[in-house]
């Protein structure tokens, strides 16, 4: 099967109400621990980091340009390289992006996120529809010790990211959440697993098991929307040693009303260990991330994420580990 093997100066720690599938809690020293059926726990491989934007600057693809020219100054004023995508001149990408969960929003509010993702090209979906599953939790042992594998008979992928977002109630800082992730085709799932019942989930999440609470509790649209995704790649950033990541910026809207959510900014870099990471590329990363925060303050939208949006389009929000 694929798969991707493999502190900072703020952080916010809660704790999770999910059951770790593993044998052991030692996470994150020289030791490496299993689950539960012997494999090694997997390491974090990525960084991710985010700026949750204000939606109501972003009008046109024109205006992804601009806050583009930001980045690209930015970047320069503090010595990242940065190359401009060809595709930031063209149309953003669109995909169709909705959430699953319990009416008591029960995944959510153990740390847990399901998302399908469809791509659309000239206005007809394309390719296989996304399965993303994660578990997405501030405190990285219990990130790491969630085994998040499923039950599918075809390939799927995991990504273990540490996000990188602005501190909750001001500019200047970071916070980290250990977002553990698989993802697959829905082509990699049998039909008969296909149903909106919680116990077919459990089937191909076993990470679930503890939170089902009856046999025939279906799994629903989070409050019935619809997010349509418009996605601009905006270039390449290089912050030296071969540390090189791509940025985008995006903006999430409802489909139908086109109801504006929240824009985001983001660069991810991949590393086999975070050992390999080196420490001028470290240091030039949260040299640029913080700089930006700085010169796009008026746009930030600090405490929230774009999956919080989602979950909030109805008042009342749940409670959550973000």
């Amino acid at each position: 099967m694929g798969r991707d093997r493999h502190k900072k100066k703020e952080k916010d720690r809660e704790n999770s109400s999910a059951g770790a599938a593993s044998s052991t809690a030692a996470v994150g020293g020289a030791a490496i621990a299993n689950y539960a059926d012997g494999q090694p726990f997997d390491q974090v491989s990525y960084l991710e980091a985010k700026l949750i934007l204000k939606p109501d600057r972003f009008t046109s693809a024109e205006s992804f340009r601009e806050f583009g020219k930001i980045v690209e100054k930015t970047a320069k004023k503090v010595g990242v390289g940065f190359i401009e995508d060809p595709k930031a001149r063209l149309r953003p990408e669109v995909r169709e992006i909705v959430f699953g969960d319990t009416p008591d929003f029960r995944l959510y509010n153990n740390a847990f996120i399901l998302r399908r993702r469809i791509s659309y090209v000239d206005g007809f979906p394309v390719g296989d529809p996304e399965i993303v599953f994660k578990f997405r939790h501030p405190d990285e042992q219990s990130a790491t010790a969630m085994d998040v594998r499923p039950k599918i008979a075809g390939k799927y992928r995991i990504k273990f990211k540490a996000e990188v977002l602005p501190l909750k109630d001001r500019v200047g800082g970071y916070r980290i959440l250990y977002s553990h992730n698989c993802q697959f085709g829905l082509s990699q799932v049998h039909r008969a697993d296909r149903s909106s019942g919680m116990s077919a989930l459990v089937r191909i999440f076993p990470a679930l098991g503890t939170l089902k609470t009856s046999d025939d509790e279906k799994i629903l649209l989070v409050n019935e929307g619809i997010v349509e995704e418009l996605l601009l790649p905006l270039g390449q950033l290089d912050f030296s040693k071969g540390q090189v990541g791509k940025c985008d910026i995006g903006l999430w809207r409802t489909r139908g009303e086109h109801k504006s959510l929240v824009g985001e900014f983001a660069f991810q870099l991949k590393f086999p260990n975070r050992e390999l990471v080196a420490g001028k590329a470290k240091k030039l990363a949260a040299e640029f991330y913080l700089a930006l925060q700085q010169e796009v303050k008026k746009w930030l939208a600090l405490g929230v994420t774009k999956t919080g949006m989602v979950y909030r389009l109805k008042g009342n929000p749940p409670q959550s580990h973000e």
